[in-house]
């Protein structure tokens, strides 16, 4: 945590370090061995994870919702309501419609088949109007 300063991240190292640490072969010499290898291996963890480049280029959520720049409150509602989605369909909207990506590029992205991005995309679409009270289509 001190590292990383993100209570998400921080987990995601502790899961990392943990897998590592099961599906090792190290037979350690004593407990402080066993210790400091956790430790090192943490550390070069959470340094990785800063340096990465996924990390450089890219903001979360949270600090884009807590942003001190004023929305529309039709725009405000419209992002609580997505950002509120279940991550399945949250994840496609969001690569839908603020990134500009197709279903096709999409569902590389994510691993998933085309029609199932497109089948998320509609589910998500109809819980948004269920959320803000929209018409439905004709």
């Amino acid at each position: 945590m001190l590292h990383l300063k993100n209570y998400v991240d921080t987990e995601d190292i502790f899961q990392t370090v943990f897998l590592k640490y099961v599906l090792s072969c190290i037979s350690f010499e004593s407990r402080e061995h066993e210790k400091a290898w956790l430790i090192r291996v943490t550390i070069n963890a959470c340094r990785d994870m800063l340096k990465s480049f996924f990390r450089s280029r890219t903001v979360s959520l949270d600090e884009v919702m807590e942003q001190a720049a004023p929305l529309k409150e039709e725009h405000r509602e419209v992002l609580e309501a997505v950002l509120s989605l279940p991550a399945k369909y949250k994840d496609v909207v969001y690569l839908h419609y603020y990134e500009g990506f197709s279903a096709p590029q999409i569902s590389r992205i994510l691993g998933k088949n085309v029609n199932t991005v497109y089948t998320l995309l509609n589910r998500a679409r109809q819980l948004l109007r269920e959320k803000l009270g929209g018409e439905e289509d004709e």
